[in-house]
């Protein structure tokens, strides 16, 4: 069921299934705020949060794009440079996590399609023309289906990379019962420049309390179903990062804030921070061309 509803005063979409109730912010970024199953938080929001900084509210789903995570110029933060070399700025993980969307009708009941579009406020730091849907869908059974539908409508080439900021419910004293299986290529990080260091993948199994984790890209991983679980309470999480019409995931990256951090991200992207510069990741569309990336989460068993 799909309906629409105020939550800490803002306007939301609620999609519900009777075990399921998922939050959706369209005025906020096309944001997933929370997901509960049988009353326990998956993705988890703070009951505190402060709407006029959403930025800096860690919770929900925050969807990044045109590009994500950091860019810099020079040493300098925040900024790209196009193939004509002209400088230009681009907010942490992009414009859109904080952006309005416009809410699509005739949607099934189970889902809701919502939409952003360039405009003179997009140009400034991305010259192109552009749709971009994020569709959220509950389906029977506990699954969660997420999609990204990027649309070149201009007449150029359109870089982008978008990606996932999941911020799941995990009390930080249990972190070291949690294991994350993710088999990949190579581990990497960004460095101060920028640019990206590659290390051998020592393990697929990540164990959740490992300081090592934090900020470090999974780079191509090798299994499109990557599972979350823990060995005391049995809760497990499936991600599927494999839908036969989905463009591949480039990298997983996991954080968490601090020690004591009631949260965990995992975070599926389509490419590398700064990748407009060092190409890993970095996807264009042809004029009139779409691409969709679909991420499905399994949470049957949470």
């Amino acid at each position: 069921m799909k309906s629409s509803l105020h939550f800490q005063n803002q306007p939301m979409v609620e999609l519900s299934d009777g075990e399921n109730k998922v939050l959706v912010s369209p005025d906020h970024g096309a944001r997933l705020l929370r997901w509960e199953r049988a009353g326990r938080e998956i993705v988890t929001w703070p009951d505190d949060a402060d709407w006029s900084n959403i930025l800096k509210v860690r919770g929900g789903n925050p969807v990044l794009f045109p590009f994500l995570a950091r860019h810099f110029v020079e040493g300098k933060n925040e900024l790209w440079r196009d193939s004509a070399g002209t400088v230009r700025p681009m907010p942490q993980h992009g414009f859109a996590r904080d952006a309005a969307f416009a809410v699509i009708a005739g949607e099934d009941e189970n889902r809701v399609r919502m939409r952003l579009t360039d405009s003179e406020a997009t140009r400034a730091f991305y010259p192109f023309a552009f749709q971009f849907d994020v569709v959220v869908r509950l389906q029977p059974g506990s699954l969660l289906e997420i999609r990204f539908e990027t649309s070149n409508t201009g007449d150029q080439p359109l870089p982008y990379y978008a990606g996932h900021h999941f911020y799941f419910a995990l009390p930080h004293q249990n972190r070291a019962d949690w294991t994350l299986h993710l088999p990949c290529a190579s581990w990497g990080r960004q460095v101060p420049d920028g640019s990206i260091v590659h290390e051998t993948a020592a393990s697929e199994w990540l164990p959740l309390d490992d300081p090592t984790l934090i900020d470090r890209f999974q780079i191509r991983p090798l299994d499109t179903r990557l599972a979350w679980s823990n060995s005391k309470t049995g809760q497990r999480l499936v991600f599927d990062l494999g839908h036969p019409d989905s463009v591949p995931w480039y990298a997983v990256t996991t954080w968490t804030q601090s020690a004591d951090s009631d949260f965990y991200c995992i975070e599926p992207w389509l490419g590398l921070p700064n990748a407009i510069h060092h190409g890993e990741g970095l996807r264009w569309l042809a004029p009139g061309q779409t691409e969709i990336a679909i991420c499905g989460l399994d949470g049957s068993a949470w």
